[in-house]
């Protein structure tokens, strides 16, 4: 079982009110959504594991159970090229859940033209292997989205 937690301070939203439909439709996986507070943060890890891959605007971070949990940061953000975001890790890195991962800016992102929604995505799973999903109220960096049984 693993506790996926929030990666950003914000509000839980759900996966269906993403813009974009790859990640509405769960067609990368089941999950939820965080819409972020519009100030300077930091992404951090949502599960302890090993950073797998490692874009500025995405990161996955796979556990000892080998959950890959996906964290984007906005959307069509790899269209910005990097610019606005800091890679604080390097891919291959093990990280403990919290972990500051990427450094962001969601108001950037929105000035520049994109949602700075962030979809947290169980790669690889079922929508029934998730439970206690969060897709209302505000939650802190480190709060729990859901549990993968």
């Amino acid at each position: 079982m693993t506790t996926v937690t929030s990666p950003v301070e914000g509000r839980a939203i759900g996966l269906a009110a993403v813009p974009d439909p790859v990640f509405s439709g769960a067609m990368v996986g089941p999950g939820t959504a965080v819409d972020p507070v519009r100030e300077p943060s930091v992404a951090v890890a949502p599960v302890s594991g090993v950073i797998v891959s490692l874009h500025p605007h995405a990161f996955v971070v796979v556990d000892e159970s080998g959950h890959g949990v996906l964290t984007h940061l906005g959307i069509d953000t790899v269209q910005l090229n990097g610019e606005g975001f800091e890679l604080l890790v390097n891919k291959g890195d093990t990280v403990v859940c919290g972990q500051a991962v990427i450094r962001w800016d969601p108001a950037a992102v929105e000035a520049a033209g994109k949602s700075a929604v962030c979809p947290i995505v169980a790669l690889e799973a079922t929508a029934e292997a998730l439970s206690e999903l969060r897709e209302d109220g505000d939650v802190k960096a480190g709060d729990s989205l859901f549990v993968w049984n």
